[in-house]
């Protein structure tokens, strides 16, 4: 018979679990070979088309039905009769960085941003990782059938470090293809200690705006400022006093991060030119903080341009990450089963993160709860003297296989059997 979904017989389920589902040497070393090749193999955001062709192959041999969705995403549904419907979402594309870990699987791959630069291409943030701990699960969960009973969705997605793949996948139907979930799980792998599962209650990571700002002046030769306005001078002062939106705006109980990344301005010592560029990041958790944020952001440049004298500046937006939020419930409950699969030393609750995620786009849309995990990637052998070790969107990032991936797997399987799982005694069903 189905389990019901009592505390008791969930606590049932979640003993069961790590045996009922268990990676086998050759499997290990078939995930190993897998994850090699990824991290050997990647590509920019929204141009993942070997590595979305490798993944449909890998999903069509599960049985799995299998759709493109958003460009390069992948989706595939594993089905087993009635049941509870599940998501599980794995990022999968590359960043613009030179690997420099000296690996012997190391990334050489090169890529073309869409301005056409030619850049090398590097899994620096460890969504290699999540591609093949994600479908080393599948194909475990395909072939034990009689340890769960529902639908599974799986959904492999582009574009993550761009802002822009779920919000594609879910412009291109993907809840109207795919069975939509009552609950969506991902992961991420992070520079800690590996084996271990670190998650928030509530917001697990901030939104983050970026935008880019082009501010006018007036050209002029550099011996004669006074027929200028100088771009470079203003666009500095906007600089500084940007930085005192959070010290002197914002609630000191409450977070934000105003960032200027990049600043560009003129060609040559003896001109001042006609235009200054510099680009913005804000990081924030609540929705209040990040319109005040950008609000003020707004107000400052306009106004610092008009005391100058200057055009209005331009204000464009790079890209805008939404919240990632974790159902304080579902965590409850995901925690419990993590501590009994995983190990109750290796799990714990950890404050929210100011990184950015595009996961929660994926939920939102289905008014879904959903749970996003962090993933430790760093054995303690790895670890200097000073506790530091290379972070995301690291040349140097370079994640443990082991215990990483067998821990992502399990945490993986773990959480959607928390949801589907049958025990030992129940009766087989077959994927179709």
């Amino acid at each position: 018979m189905r389990k019901q979904n009592s505390t008791e017989e969930r606590q049932d389920v979640r003993a069961t679990t790590p045996r009922q589902v268990e990676l086998t040497d050759e499997q290990t070393v078939q995930m190993h070979d897998l994850y090699r090749h990824l991290h050997a193999n990647p590509e920019l955001s929204m141009q993942e088309h070997r590595t979305a062709a490798l993944i449909t192959d890998r999903l069509v041999s599960l049985g799995a039905e299998t759709f493109s969705c958003g460009g390069t995403g992948v989706v595939g549904v594993l089905r087993n009769g009635e049941g509870p419907i599940v998501g599980f979402r794995a990022d999968i594309d590359g960043l613009p960085i030179k690997e420099q870990t000296g690996l012997n699987y190391a990334s050489r791959a090169m890529g073309r941003l869409p301005d056409g630069t030619e850049v090398p291409v590097m899994h620096g943030c460890g969504h290699d990782v999540h591609v093949a701990a994600a479908l080393t699960a599948a194909s475990l969960l395909a072939k034990a059938t009689d340890t769960w009973a529902g639908t599974i969705v799986f959904i492999f997605q582009p574009g993550e470090e761009t802002a822009a793949g779920a919000q594609a996948m879910v412009d291109d139907g993907l809840w109207n293809k795919a069975p939509k979930p009552e609950i969506i799980y991902g992961q991420h792998v992070m520079p800690t200690l590996a084996g271990t599962v670190g998650i928030s209650r509530g917001s697990a990571m901030a939104m983050a705006d970026s935008w880019k700002v082009t501010v006018q002046g007036r050209q002029a030769h550099g011996s004669q400022p006074q027929e200028a306005i100088d771009p470079i001078v203003l666009a500095a002062h906007m600089v500084v006093r940007l930085q005192t939106i959070v010290s002197r705006e914002i609630n000191p109980m409450q977070s934000a991060v105003v960032t200027i990344g990049t600043f560009h301005g003129g060609l040559k010592e003896n001109i001042i030119p006609g235009t200054a560029e510099f680009t913005v990041n804000v990081r924030s958790f609540e929705q209040g903080v990040r319109e005040a944020v950008l609000a003020s952001i707004r107000r400052i440049i306009r106004a610092e341009a008009e005391a100058s004298d200057a055009p209005a500046p331009r204000i464009e937006e790079l890209y805008s990450f939404p919240s990632c939020y974790n159902d304080p419930a579902a965590t409850d409950q995901l925690m419990e089963h993590f501590r009994s699969a995983i190990g109750d030393e290796e799990v714990h609750e950890i404050p929210p993160m100011m990184g950015s995620e595009d996961f929660g786009t994926l939920a939102s849309a289905i008014h879904a709860p959903a749970v996003y995990w962090m993933l430790g990637g760093h054995t303690a052998g790895t670890f200097a003297a000073d506790g530091h070790v290379p972070g995301n969107h690291s040349p140097q990032f370079s994640p443990a296989m082991e215990p990483t991936l067998s821990t992502g797997v399990r945490a993986v399987i773990t959480a959607i059997l928390s949801r589907i799982g049958w025990d030992a005694e129940c009766e087989s069903k077959s994927v179709r």
